[in-house]
């Protein structure tokens, strides 16, 4: 792969990388939506899909008519195909920095005041006044904590109120640092490193490459 295509690929992943590092590395956790952080991920892979699917099926045709200003109609047609399937997905919370056990404690005090009728089973809430029923979903390896939807039926207004009642009641707890976080903030350093070092070694060759990629 020539050297822009490269930097195009990894250049959205070292920031994403570096932004979870950030996020799992401060001694508070960080509560983010769903659609936000299924967002952060597809804009981390734009690159790549630019670079991947997007460049396979590329419109010749169209090129030949529009010129180097095809590439715009295609970077639109992957942001509404991203919020297209952002408009689909269920509602969702995901709490960084944050073990199970520690976040257990702090929804159970925070539902009832919410909804009194909140009732818990296992690791599924039910806040039947606020329209939700979810359940816990861990990843203990990053220490986050999702609360993802259970069932289609979601008042996305109780979410909201959720979201932010919860962000509240986590802005004046502190939890230890994670050690795992240390390896995402290092990929991103060492892919930006990367990057830099490819473009510093050869300009020429990258500036040619996006002249090639845009068939100019």
């Amino acid at each position: 792969m020539d050297p822009f295509r490269i930097c195009l690929a990894m250049g959205p992943l070292a920031v994403y990388f570096f932004l979870m590092g950030g996020l799992n590395i401060t001694r508070r956790p960080f509560v983010v939506a769903g659609t936000r952080d299924a967002a952060a991920l597809g804009l981390a892979l734009s690159g790549m899909i630019l670079v991947g699917p997007v460049e396979l099926f590329f419109p010749t045709a169209a090129a030949s008519l529009f010129g180097p200003y095809v590439w715009v109609f295609l970077i639109v047609l992957y942001m509404l195909v991203l919020v297209l399937v952002l408009l689909m997905l269920r509602p969702r919370l995901v709490v960084y920095n944050i073990s199970p056990d520690q976040l257990r404690p702090i929804l159970a005090d925070l539902a009832p005041r919410l909804d009194g009728e909140a009732r818990w089973a296992g690791d599924n809430l039910a806040l039947p006044s606020l329209g939700i029923q979810l359940h816990l979903d861990t990843q203990a390896s990053m220490r986050n904590v999702s609360l993802v939807s259970s069932g289609p039926n979601q008042n996305y207004s109780g979410w909201r109120k959720l979201e932010h009642a919860l962000g509240e009641a986590l802005e004046e707890f502190e939890v230890t640092r994670n050690p795992r976080a240390i390896s995402l903030v290092t990929a991103g350093v060492l892919t930006a490193a990367t990057l830099v070092l490819t473009v510093a070694r050869d300009p020429h060759a990258v500036a040619q490459s996006l002249l090639d990629m845009l068939r100019i």
